[in-house]
């Protein structure tokens, strides 16, 4: 185990995976708990928050999961409460919980749309409503939110909320960066590219004649030739959160294997 993260609280919020095998926000509170900090793994679903925790318990890590739903205002707050009871403070926010509705503004539903910005969007405002003014007592802290690059480019799905809601992210987490600068606090937002995490499966794989189609399209669109891991995304988190990128803040960055630099698919 290394120690980037030693003597550090990172509370997850989405650190549940949605289905069998690794979801970025279980990778990532796993790379947190394996840099040395405590993680409390926070999901709307007990059994997935439980999951994670257990992974971090097992490789002699140190876990505390937590049901919550990141569209109740006070649901975070009990989750924020029972971490600061067990581990007395918060240094890292991660905000990884995200939706796909598919249609554009025609064929999307207003409920739909309502609901993309609730949790997308809405999830970042909540988390760091909560979170802030404990990181502010602590004398600072690092948040680090999950976008997408559907944030900057049309990534060839009919996704408007998404779209939307994860471009409000990115914009959100510079406000925060520059607004608690000079208190200590850090933020950054992670846009991954083309993943392959269980998430796609149930949401994107529709787009597609068959989940081998699905799978070979969207590699075939990455410049590196690979859709990308949860794996990618939390090396990525634990670098942000850590005191290595201590002169980092506001910055959106790609994690997308050089899709975001392309203008034509790769062929």
């Amino acid at each position: 185990m290394a120690e980037r993260l030693k003597g550090k609280t990172a509370i997850v919020f989405g650190a549940g995976s949605s289905g069998p095998g690794w979801g970025n926000g279980k990778a990532v509170a796993v790379a947190f708990a394996r840099e040395g900090a405590q993680v409390a793994c926070v999901d709307r679903r007990a059994e997935a928050a439980e999951e994670t925790a257990a992974i971090i318990a097992g490789e002699g890590g140190s876990a505390l999961a937590i049901a919550a739903d990141v569209t109740d205002q006070a649901s975070i707050e009990a989750a924020v409460a029972a971490v600061l009871a067990r581990f007395g403070r918060i240094d890292i926010l991660h905000n990884n919980v995200g939706m796909t509705h598919m249609g554009g503004p025609v064929e999307l539903s207003e409920a739909d749309f309502q609901a993309a910005i609730d949790l997308n969007l809405g999830s970042v405002f909540r988390c760091s409503k909560a979170v802030i003014p404990h990181m502010l007592e602590g004398g600072g802290g690092a948040i680090v939110n999950i976008s997408s690059l559907a944030a900057i480019r049309w990534v060839g799905y009919p996704y408007f909320a998404y779209y939307a809601t994860k471009a409000a992210v990115n914009h959100a987490t510079v406000g925060l960066a520059m607004q608690y600068a000079r208190q200590g606090i850090r933020a950054n937002c992670i846009m991954p590219g083309l993943m392959d995490t269980p998430l796609i499966y149930k949401q994107i794989s529709g787009q597609y004649g068959s989940v081998e189609e699905m799978v070979a399209a969207r590699a075939n669109s990455v410049p590196l030739g690979r859709m990308g891991t949860a794996w990618d995304i939390a090396n990525t988190a634990v670098f942000l959160a850590s005191d290595e990128a201590q002169f980092i803040t506001g910055v959106c960055l790609p994690v997308d294997g050089g899709q975001s630099c392309s203008v034509l698919p790769v062929t």
